[in-house]
């Protein structure tokens, strides 16, 4: 299964409309080590399903959202619930670092 890609308006309406808990991965398509942490997101993915939001941005293609959250580099995965922010991870992120952050927002 594949992440769902948000554009500006959609990324709205996931994370301050419908206050989905979940992680938000700001990737490039020609990011070597985006292309190791996706898989990991897809792979968690269905162990979440209707409990845990799974996207990403494509910073090529949404550079204002980029530049929004004053992000350098990527990857950068960003954790939201209800509306707010709930901190991020950036770089080779492992999955049971990405399990640990999941846990404590759904807690």
């Amino acid at each position: 299964m594949s992440l769902k890609q948000l554009s500006a308006v959609g990324f709205e309406e996931v994370i301050y409309d419908n206050g989905e808990p979940c992680v938000v991965i700001f990737s490039r398509k020609d990011c070597h080590i985006c292309k190791e942490v996706v898989p990991v997101l897809e792979e968690l993915q269905p162990k979440y399903e209707n409990k845990f939001g799974f996207y990403y941005v494509d910073v090529e293609e949404d550079k204002a959202l980029f530049q929004r959250f004053s992000l350098k580099g990527v990857p950068q995965l960003l954790y939201f619930k209800d509306g707010e922010y709930h901190g991020k991870q950036a770089g080779k992120v492992e999955e049971d670092q990405i399990e640990e952050r999941i846990a404590d927002i759904l807690k």
